[in-house]
Parts: structure tokens; C-alpha cells; sequence
């Protein structure tokens, strides 16, 4: 069945005809920590089902939002990225992540939380603060890592896990990581106070 149009001869209508169904959104987060597997965006999409990843795939790839390809043996498995259409949602995902994160108050007790799920809200605080050539930055959480691109041939981004040569190493916890994001906190001030930790030992607590 064609998924249902606004039918309205407007930007933000043609906008939400394509990224406004549920989960979708979602999806260009993970995706624009690279390139995934079917099976890696279901166990961090926690809640969606299968059935629902699928159809919302399809409608993405449709619209020019994704792509699927085979990677090379050994792997031989399919992959999804984003395109160049779908990366240029970034501004859009951090104006909502700032919009958001007034409501990050107290974790519930239902809430799943992934490491990586800070890096949209992170990025443009990281640029701001380092003006130094800082480039990559890993940031650690009890929850898992990641590391943040600030210049990339694509634009700024992120990746799971540690980058093999990152500029800067940040250590926090989660509440932290949250103060950030709603400006409860700057960088400068959680370094200076002791809520981030940062190796290598260069210095990197101006800003």
C-alpha cells in the first residue's frame, strides 16, 4: 500500500512525508554512525519490530534516504547508509536533540540508553570547544564508547567504539553527558570541575 501523503504544496509537509513516520528519524540516527547491518539496527532500535524496521527501510530507500549494499567475502552480508540526502538531516536531528534534551531530566526506569545516543546532541558542543585542530574525540560512558568526527570529507559525524587515533579522549557518565546536552554544563567547566576526565594529557580544556 503507497504510504499516505499530506498532499500539501509545502516544504516542512514534503519534509514530513518522507522522515515524519515513526522510527524513521531514529533510523538516520544510528545511520549516521555509518554503515549497519539489518540486525545491528534492531538491537539498538530497542522496541521496534522487525516487521516495522523493514517497511521503514524500504520506504527510506525508496525515498532516496538510504542505501543497501552487499559487502565483499568474507563478509558477504548486506549493509545500510545513509546518502548524501539522508546525512543532510544532522542539522535537523541536533535542532531536535536540543529541543529535547529539557526532558532528559531523571532516567525512568523503562528507558533503554545506548552510549552513542549522545553523539548528535555532543557534536556541535565539541566543535565549539575545541578550536585547537582537535579533530576526533572519543568519549567513554559506563554505557559503552564512541568517538565523535568533527572534519570528515562528509561533514561531522560519529562512529561505535574507540577511533584508533583520536586527538582527545573523554571520560564521563551518562548524567553528565545529559547536563551537556541541555547546556546545564559546558565542557570547560565539567573538565575544570573533575566530571570529565580527558587523556591524552595535552591540553584541552579551553573553549
Amino acid at each position: 500500500m503507497p504510504r499516505r501523503s499530506y498532499d500539501q504544496y509545502c516544504a516542512v509537509a514534503r519534509a514530513l512525508d518522507a522522515v515524519g513516520d515513526r522510527w524513521t528519524l531514529l533510523i538516520v540516527r544510528e545511520l549516521l554512525g555509518g554503515s549497519r547491518r539489518y540486525t545491528d539496527l534492531h538491537a539498538d532500535l530497542p522496541g521496534v519490530s522487525t516487521d516495522m524496521l523493514a517497511s521503514r527501510l524500504k520506504d527510506m530507500e525508496r525515498d532516496g534516504l538510504v542505501t543497501r549494499r552487499r559487502l565483499a567475502p568474507p563478509g558477504a552480508a548486506y549493509v545500510y547508509e545513509l546518502t548524501a540526502r539522508g546525512h543532510a538531516l544532522l542539522p535537523a536531528l541536533s535542532a531536535l536533540a536540543d529541543w529535547g534534551a529539557p526532558a532528559l531530566d531523571e532516567r525512568r526506569p523503562t528507558d533503554a540508553v545506548r552510549a552513542h545516543w549522545f553523539a548528535v546532541p555532543l557534536i556541535a558542543r565539541l566543535a565549539d570547544h575545541f578550536t585547537d585542530g582537535v579533530r576526533v574525540v572519543d568519549i567513554a560512558l559506563d554505557e559503552g564508547e564512541f568517538h565523535v568526527l568533527l572534519t570528515a570529507d562528509g561533514g561531522p559525524g560519529y562512529a561505535d567504539g574507540p577511533a584508533e587515533r583520536p586527538d582527545a579522549r573523554l571520560r564521563m557518565d551518562t548524567a553528565t553527558c545529559a547536563d551537556l546536552a541541555h547546556d546545564r554544563l559546558t565542557l570547560a567547566a565539567a573538565i575544570a570541575s573533575g566530571r570529565i576526565e580527558v587523556t591524552p594529557s595535552r591540553k584541552v580544556s579551553g573553549g
